[in-house]
């Protein structure tokens, strides 16, 4: 009981995170990234660095993957995933990771139809907003883009993740 009790326990301070620090810093996968690593005490700056363009569908093109979704894959993926130094992967260890991708997929799915940043835009706004144009993104922002809807997407992607992980006993001790 006390092992679901903190499990959920990161779960919601991965949101509270996620939210904060979205609403703060911007950019959606490296908000969730960070909320992931400062949850469960796994911070790879390497990792944090690499994400930043995969912030609104990659590149703030809106077209691609959620940026927040992008991030929560790489970093359960940092936990279980193929390793370099065993490219080969005889024991199929990517195959877990992959599990992992597609519990989150469905998660996505169930609560916003879709993975794509612009999808779900449209879902939460009425519209795609391209958010490499400063008239786009300021119209956005009026919406509430930066201030709850990018913060909720990235909340919910990381105690997600945490959620995810504590289901399959992969949580850090």
């Amino acid at each position: 009981m006390e092992k679901a009790k903190d499990s959920k326990e990161l779960a919601e301070k991965a949101y509270s995170l996620g939210w904060e620090y979205q609403k703060t810093y911007r950019g959606c996968s490296q908000t969730a990234l960070a909320a992931l690593q400062d949850t469960l005490g796994l911070r790879n700056d390497d990792i944090f660095k690499a994400a930043t363009g995969l912030s609104g569908g990659g590149g703030i093109s809106i077209d691609g993957s959620c940026g927040a979704y992008a991030a929560a894959i790489l970093f359960m993926s940092s936990i279980v995933g193929r390793e370099r130094h065993d490219f080969e992967d005889a024991p199929r260890v990517r195959f877990q990771s992959f599990e992992l991708a597609r519990k989150l997929h469905d998660r996505f799915i169930s609560e916003y139809g879709t993975i794509i940043c612009r999808d779900i835009h449209r879902k939460l706004v009425g519209r795609g907003y391209y958010l490499g144009d400063p008239d786009e993104m300021k119209k956005f922002d009026d919406l509430g883009g930066h201030e709850t809807v990018a913060p909720g997407v990235v909340a919910n992607a990381a105690r997600w993740t945490v959620e995810i992980l504590a289901e399959k006993g992969l949580l850090p001790k």
